[in-house]
């Protein structure tokens, strides 16, 4: 999201501007609940964190700062929610089928390619999830939502050194996880180096 077109929106929220909301939903709304779904390991938990983030939104929207970047901003509430939730109950850790599948890729052009992506991703979801949660963490953040390390940084409440060798290690285990899985060579370099 462009600087100027958030700062308009943080603005619009504060007046208490419904739609501007609306517009903040669209934006995010999918890419926090991919990055909950696959912290939580649960489709449903995902939905009731979300649900708790928007709510967490509206209840504060206008008395955000005039210069609150909406990304991290909401990916913290969505985190912290998480924490608490860990904290709170114990947690389902079944892998859900229904859990989203939607890693950033080209669209495959034949039935191999296809078929080569569909397990390269199932294979590639489940690396993921079995990392410990800081270290999946900080890969969902910066390798699958793009966003800024310093962000991630920010929204994990460490140093942005901290987060470069959490990100190092996660990037290291996710390697001998898909090695180990007998992946293709060079397959999964290009997500796991991604950011």
């Amino acid at each position: 999201m462009e600087r100027e077109l958030e700062l308009e929106l943080v603005s619009r929220l504060r007046a208490g501007d419904n739609t501007a909301f609306d517009e903040i939903y669209i934006v995010f709304n999918r890419r926090l609940l991919n990055f909950l779904a696959r912290m939580a390991k649960n489709r449903s938990v995902a939905e009731d964190l979300l649900e708790e983030t928007w709510l967490r939104l509206i209840s504060v929207g206008e008395g955000l700062r005039a210069d609150t970047r909406l990304g991290p901003w909401l990916f913290t509430v969505a985190r912290n929610l998480y924490v608490s939730y860990c904290r709170s109950r114990v947690r389902e850790t079944a892998y859900t089928a229904d859990l989203v599948l939607l890693w950033p890729c080209e669209t495959p052009k034949t039935p191999f390619e296809l078929a080569s992506l569909s397990e390269f991703e199932k294979r590639l979801e489940a690396a993921v999830a079995d990392l410990p949660a800081i270290y999946r963490e900080v890969i969902l953040l910066v390798s699958v939502e793009q966003l800024r390390p310093v962000d991630a940084a920010e929204i994990c409440g460490i140093s942005p050194e901290s987060l470069r060798q959490r990100l190092k290690r996660a990037r290291e285990m996710l390697l001998r996880s898909l090695a180990q899985q007998d992946s293709r060579p060079g397959e999964e370099v290009d997500f796991v180096n991604r950011g």
